[in-house]
């Protein structure tokens, strides 16, 4: 099966302070090991047979275009003010082919053998979420701070890869805009689906399987997670020592 990626390069409103200091004013294009950020999940993505196009939203589109490679299979796309508005606006596009992975630019270390991993674990799902266990992140690379959300059986940050089957999953992006805001506060995202759910996270007597399936029946979707064996994917570039070491990962590849 086809999928049209898609990869969210926006710009929060307002200076981006470690674009600045890595001199550039849009955080996509933030150079990594010798490339703009962006570039590099559009390669990995491009690189998957999976893949039929990618469409890059951002609302510097004529910069982010000039950023990328010539490739037919890729467009660049303006995005809403925030990632849920984006996400309802492709759901109302008529003309976009589905199924979508959808990812963000500064997933920088993103590699192919992680996205064939991913869509090949997330088929038959209305909606999959890629995660990274944090047993698995910290052999590797033992001093990295991530987000961690904690359940019976493990604790997972998330992997900026996520799988959607049609625009029926809309009803999840309206929950999930009311509380887009706290992102980065996982607990806050679980009390979205009710106290139960919640309840049974915090006290860790239910999964993550368990959590997502419950919120999934909530919503009239099959909701799964997807664990991803490359932990390097649960790296995203979001400071200044996120950035020094997916260079120093890259740079140690090549």
């Amino acid at each position: 099966m086809s999928h049209t990626a898609i990869v969210l390069a926006g710009s929060r409103p307002g200076r981006d302070a470690l674009a600045e200091q890595l001199g550039t004013d849009l955080k996509a294009l933030i150079p990594v090991a010798g490339k703009p950020m962006i570039q590099r999940p559009v390669e990995a993505l491009l690189g998957s047979e999976e893949i039929a196009q990618v469409i890059v939203l951002t609302q510097a589109t004529d910069q982010i275009a000039a950023a990328l490679p010539d490739d037919p299979r890729i467009s660049v796309r303006s995005s809403k003010p925030t990632i849920a508005e984006t996400m309802l606006a492709l759901c109302n596009d008529a003309s976009l082919e589905w199924p979508l992975i959808v990812t963000t630019a500064d997933h920088a270390l993103l590699d192919t053998a992680t996205v064939d991993e991913f869509l090949g674990k997330a088929k038959g799902a209305d909606v999959a979420i890629g995660v990274v266990e944090r047993e698995a992140l910290m052999r590797r690379l033992p001093e990295t701070r991530r987000t961690w959300l904690r359940f019976k059986g493990g604790a997972y940050t998330g992997a900026n890869l996520f799988a959607l089957r049609s625009p029926e999953i809309a009803p999840a992006i309206e929950l999930w805009r009311s509380a887009e805001q706290d992102r980065k506060k996982g607990w806050r995202l679980v009390a979205l689906f009710g106290p139960a759910i919640l309840m049974g996270a915090a006290l860790r007597i239910l999964t993550i399987d368990d959590v997502l399936g419950r919120a999934g029946r909530k919503l009239g979707l099959a909701i799964r997670t997807v664990r991803l064996g490359n932990p390097l994917a649960g790296v995203d570039v979001d400071k200044a020592e996120d950035h020094a070491l997916a260079e120093a990962i890259l740079e140690d590849k090549a």
